[in-house]
């Protein structure tokens, strides 16, 4: 008999709603959403702001100041492959 682990999917699930709620809760304070990938160099993320366009930037700090530069402005459409990717839709 196999045994299967349900606790993975569920993990999962409640680990998807809850970056979900904090993306939403972001946006409600005009705030933007930080998206970390390990599909992107070191360094870089995306960000998406409450107006739904999404920025891929380049991440650096100063001593204990933090800054960013915008590297590209995502098309509307790869925004929504974005968000499809890491189940943000």
């Amino acid at each position: 008999m196999a045994f299967v682990n349900l606790e993975i999917p569920n993990r999962k699930e409640k680990y998807l709603e809850t970056i979900k709620q904090l993306r939403l809760k972001n946006f409600s304070k005009n705030l933007p959403f930080l998206i970390l990938s390990d599909r992107l160099p070191e360094g870089q993320v995306y960000r998406e702001f409450p107006d739904g366009h999404i920025e891929l930037q380049e991440t650096f700090s100063m001593g204990s100041n933090f800054g960013s530069t915008v590297l590209q402005i995502l098309s509307p459409i790869e925004a929504d492959q974005i968000r499809r990717e890491y189940g943000l839709f």
